[in-house]
């Protein structure tokens, strides 16, 4: 009788166990692809599973809540998750760290796109440096680790993307407080600390990367990251430049600006958001050949500017919404 109760018990537990369904709650910004990536269950079949499991919880119905906690579809052995992604595929990038050098490409809303992404000073020069009580934030460090994510995101669209200034060692992190490094390179080169040769170089690499590119993507972006550093009392929003006289450039900035504007209103209703899209002769955008965005993500110096910056959801976020700015123009451009 014994026997027969532990065999009926174990016939059962398997399908007891798969019953307790995963949950995890989207980090801030985070949308639905990105969410089910970093849970183990990329491609077409988990998203398309995922909304029918939580529909009465999303947003607009394709948009998650932040604080909700979600169903996460259950996982599928990874021969038949495979064949269902169909044309999905691995790619790796030791840049953006050990635990997310794989980037799974779960769509194709930016397939045909290329870009360069950049992020500012680096190597001799850290730039703006605020404080936050005995910690200094180097505007390269944070710059570098919304790029990292933006790059990242931008190759899980099916982009090509290529990665200007590198750190072989930081990867992308999810500290308050980054590391401060003078390892960063152009591409592997030296960067040098006079300004002009700085700016010099790096966009002498996009150019010379363009002049191949071009022949097989007919949109190509550079887009260039900063962080400000104003008086401690001016609280900014993010900022978007393009060089003077670039429609496109243009466009793309606007269309930009129009996505944080939406996610600001919807993240944080009241709150305001105010911003400008204008063009400035920045050497970066005046002698690069592809069309350029030039964003500046905030002030360094003001504390609640920081909190865009040390926390990594927020970081996160500015490059989620980064990408959907971008999808929105090169939808526009077609």
């Amino acid at each position: 009788m014994i026997r027969i109760l532990l065999l009926i018990l174990l016939f059962f537990l398997p399908a007891t166990l798969q019953a307790q369904d995963a949950t995890d709650t989207p980090r801030r910004g985070e949308g639905i692809s990105a969410f089910l990536e970093r849970n183990g269950r990329p491609g077409r079949a988990y998203y398309d599973e995922f909304i029918q499991l939580n529909k009465k919880h999303l947003k607009g119905k394709k948009e998650l809540k932040y604080g909700v906690k979600y169903v996460l579809p259950p996982k599928r052995g990874e021969a038949s998750a495979k064949k269902r992604q169909g044309k999905g595929k691995t790619l790796h990038e030791p840049l953006f760290g050990k635990k997310l050098d794989d980037v799974q490409v779960t769509g194709n809303r930016l397939a045909g796109a290329c870009f360069y992404v950049v992020s500012g000073h680096g190597g001799p020069d850290p730039g703006a440096i605020g404080r936050v009580g005995r910690h200094e934030l180097h505007e390269d460090e944070y710059a570098y680790d919304v790029a990292l994510r933006l790059a990242r995101n931008l190759m899980a669209e099916g982009a090509e993307v290529h990665i200007i200034i590198q750190d072989k060692k930081d990867g992308i992190r999810d500290d308050r407080y980054l590391n401060n490094s003078k390892r960063e390179t152009c591409m592997g080169d030296p960067i040098p600390l006079g300004q002009v040769a700085r700016l010099k170089q790096r966009s002498d690499k996009i150019n010379a990367l363009y002049a191949k590119d071009r022949k097989k993507y007919k949109y190509c972006r550079s887009v260039f990251l900063h962080v400000d550093s104003r008086g401690k009392g001016d609280r900014v929003d993010v900022f978007f430049y393009h060089a003077d006289g670039s429609k496109q450039g243009q466009r793309l900035a606007r269309n930009t600006r129009n996505i944080f504007e939406q996610k600001y209103h919807q993240h944080q209703p009241g709150r305001g958001f105010e911003s400008s899209v204008s063009a400035r002769n920045l050497y970066v955008l005046k002698n690069t050949t592809p069309v350029g965005l030039y964003v500046e993500l905030g002030n360094i110096q003001n504390t609640l500017d920081q909190r865009r910056f040390v926390i990594a959801d927020n970081r996160q976020a500015l490059a989620n919404w980064l990408m959907e700015g971008i999808i929105k123009d090169y939808r526009s451009s077609k």
